[in-house]
C-alpha cells in the first residue's frame, strides 16, 4: 500500500480486534462473533457491533425498534452471556519476536512500507481471548433517519443487507432481524490484570468529525473476517478503498469487506490512522445483484451517543466518558476537512423523460453521456449540476452514435451555463495499472448526490495504435453511465462508463468491469468541445 498508509496500517492494525459471545455451559450454542475497535486499553474499552446480541436479549429482538429505543444498559442481556475480546499486542519486540512465550504465525511483511529489520518474516502475536463485560447497547438515531430516507418507501423490498446471497434461503424473520440490528453498536468493558494493564498501554485513537472527509477520499478498513473463525489468519485484515457517498452518519465505501467484519474500523491517512466509521453491513444487494458496496456508520456522532448514554447509566460508568478518544480538531487545532479531488464535483445527473443517468461537463454548455440515456437527436433533457442541487438546465441532444455503433455516447448542448462545475482536461495518454476512479449517480439517483468508486485501468484496447476502449476494476451501478472516469494522478478525463457492451450485455457488474470510452478517441465530440470553447 506504500509509504503513505504504513503509519495508518500500524495504527489501524492496533485498534482492530475480535469480539465472541457465547452462552455458559452450552459451547454448542454460537459462538457469535465479530470485529471492534480498541477505544482505550487502560481500561479496556472496546466499540463492537450489536447484532451478536441479539440472541441473549431478555426482552427479545423486538426491544430494538420500540419508540424512542435509543440504548440499553449491559443487564438488558441474559445472565449466561460470556464475552471475550481478543487483540494483538500494544508493542512487539524489535524483530516481531513472539513474547511471553505466546504461539505466532509467520507472515511475510508488508511491501512499500519504511525499512524494516533483515528478515523475510515477521511473527504474527497471539493474544489469549480476554474476558469482557457488556456496558451498553447503543445506536446512532440520525443513522437510522438517513438509512430510512436512501432504502426505505417503495425501494425496500430491492435492498438486502444479509451476510449470505440473495439465492440462499433465508428465514423472514431471521432477515427481519439482520436489518432490526444494522445500525446497533456495543461498548464493552474488557477485564485487564494488573501485570496486563500496564503492559496493554497503547496509543489513543482519534475520531474524525463528522463531514471531516472528503468524498473520494481513500480510506482503509479494518476488520477480522468471519469473526472469532481462525483469527490467527484473519485477525485485523486490511482493505483499501474510497468514501464513496455520504448521508449524514451514514457512508458507504467499495473498500471489500467480508462477513465478521462488521464492528471493524474505517481508518483515513492523513492524519494517519484517524477513525472515520464502523462498518454496519459489509455485504450490500439490490435486486439480487451485489452492489459492492459497505455501509458504515461514522464514528464520530456513534461515540457522542455512548457519552450521552453513560452520562445516563449509573455513577461508576459515567466516569469511563472520560477515556473515549476525542475528535481531531478537539482541542488539538487541526484541520477538520481537507479539500476533495475537484474532479469529484464534475458530474451530472441527466434526465430524459423517464430515463435517467450520468454525464460530464466538458465545456460550460456541454455535457457528455451515454446513447442509452438520451437516445435521440433533438430531444430535451434536464441536466442537474452536482454543487447546485437545486439547479437544473435544460438542453437538446445535438448528437448521438447510432445503435450499432461500439461507441454509446451522446452529446447535449446546454440552454444556460453550468456555473461551478469544474470543466475536466481530457487525457492523451493512457497507462494500465493506474489507479483511476468513476463519478456516477448509480444506486441512489439524486437522493445523495454522485458516488464516487475507486480502481484501476486494467486494460486500454486499442486498434491501429488507437486506444478505442477501456477497462477498470472500479464499481458500477444502474445510473452511473455516462459517469466520467478519472485518473487520480492528474485528474485527468479519460472517458466515460458504458456499463452496457455494444450488444446490450452487461461487463460483469460482480466483478466490478466497466467498458469506458476514451474521451479523445470520439472525434466528432472533440469538434463540438471546441466550437462551444
Amino acid at each position: 500500500m506504500g509509504r503513505q498508509w504504513g503509519s495508518a496500517m500500524r495504527a489501524a492494525e492496533q485498534a482492530g480486534c475480535v469480539v465472541s459471545a457465547s452462552r455458559a455451559g452450552q459451547p454448542e450454542a454460537g459462538p457469535w462473533s465479530c470485529s471492534g475497535v480498541i477505544l482505550s486499553r487502560s481500561p479496556g474499552l472496546v466499540l463492537c457491533h450489536g447484532g451478536i446480541f441479539a440472541p441473549f436479549l431478555r426482552a427479545g429482538r423486538e426491544v430494538l425498534t420500540a419508540a424512542g429505543a435509543v440504548f440499553l444498559p449491559g443487564d438488558s442481556c441474559s445472565d449466561d452471556l460470556r464475552l471475550h475480546v481478543q487483540w494483538a499486542p500494544a508493542a512487539a519486540g524489535p524483530l516481531g519476536g513472539v513474547e511471553r512465550g505466546r504461539p505466532g504465525l509467520c507472515t511475510p511483511q508488508c511491501a512499500g512500507l519504511e525499512p524494516s529489520p533483515p528478515a523475510s518474516y515477521r511473527r504474527r502475536l497471539q493474544q489469549p481471548p480476554l474476558p469482557a463485560e457488556l456496558l451498553l447497547l447503543l445506536s446512532c438515531p440520525a443513522f437510522w433517519a438517513h438509512f430510512a430516507r436512501l432504502f426505505g418507501d417503495e425501494t425496500a423490498e430491492q435492498w438486502r443487507f444479509a451476510s449470505v446471497a440473495p439465492d440462499d434461503e433465508v428465514p423472514e424473520d431471521e432477515e427481519e432481524d439482520q436489518l432490526r440490528l444494522l445500525g446497533w453498536f456495543a461498548l464493552l468493558g474488557v477485564r485487564l490484570g494488573q501485570e496486563e494493564a500496564e503492559e496493554e498501554r497503547g496509543p489513543a485513537v482519534a475520531v474524525a468529525p463528522l463531514g471531516a472527509v472528503s468524498k473520494g477520499a481513500p480510506l482503509l478498513v479494518c476488520g477480522s473476517p468471519f469473526g472469532a473463525f481462525c483469527p490467527d489468519i484473519f485477525l485485523n485484515t486490511l482493505s483499501r478503498g474510497v468514501l464513496s457517498n455520504v448521508a449524514g452518519p451514514l457512508l458507504l465505501t467499495d473498500a471489500r469487506c467480508l462477513p465478521g467484519t462488521e464492528g471493524g474500523g474505517v481508518f483515513t491517512a492523513r492524519p494517519a490512522g484517524t477513525l472515520v466509521a464502523l462498518v454496519a453491513a459489509p455485504l450490500c444487494w439490490k435486486s439480487r445483484e451485489w452492489v459492492g458496496l459497505t455501509l458504515l456508520c461514522a464514528a464520530a456522532p456513534l461515540l457522542r451517543a455512548v457519552r450521552a448514554a453513560l452520562g445516563r447509566l449509573f455513577p461508576s460508568t459515567a466516569a469511563l466518558a472520560a477515556h473515549l478518544p476525542l475528535e481531531v480538531g478537539v482541542p488539538w487545532g487541526l484541520p477538520l476537512r481537507e479539500p476533495g479531488p475537484p474532479w469529484a464535483a464534475a458530474a451530472v445527473l441527466v434526465e430524459c423523460g423517464s430515463v435517467w443517468g450520468s454525464g460530464v461537463a466538458v465545456a460550460p454548455r456541454l455535457v457528455v453521456t451515454c446513447r442509452h440515456v438520451s437516445p435521440r437527436e433533438a430531444a430535451r433533457v434536464l441536466v442537474h449540476s452536482t454543487p447546485l442541487k437545486s439547479v437544473a438546465v435544460w438542453g437538446r441532444v445535438v448528437f448521438a452514435t447510432q445503435e450499432t455503433c461500439p461507441y454509446d455516447i451522446a452529446v447535449v448542448s446546454l440552454e444556460e451555463d453550468l456555473e461551478d462545475v469544474p470543466i475536466p482536461v481530457p487525457a492523451e495518454h493512457f497507462h494500465e495499472g493506474e489507479a483511476v476512479s468513476v463519478v456516477g449517480f448509480g444506486v441512489f439517483g439524486q437522493a445523495c448526490g454522485p458516488s464516487v468508486t475507486s480502481g484501476i485501468l486494467s486494460a486500454v484496447v486499442q486498434v491501429d495504435g488507437t486506444p478505442v476502449m477501456l477497462q477498470t476494476t472500479c464499481a458500477v451501478h444502474g445510473g452511473s453511465s455516462g459517469g466520467p472516469l478519472f485518473s487520480n494522478r492528474s485528474g485527468n478525463l479519460l472517458g466515460c462508463s458504458a456499463p452496457e457492451g455494444s450488444e446490450g450485455e452487461r461487463l460483469n457488474w460482480e466483478e466490478r468491469d466497466l467498458a469506458s470510452g476514451p474521451f479523445s478517441a470520439t472525434n466528432p465530440l472533440c469538434d463540438l468541445r471546441h466550437s462551444h470553447q
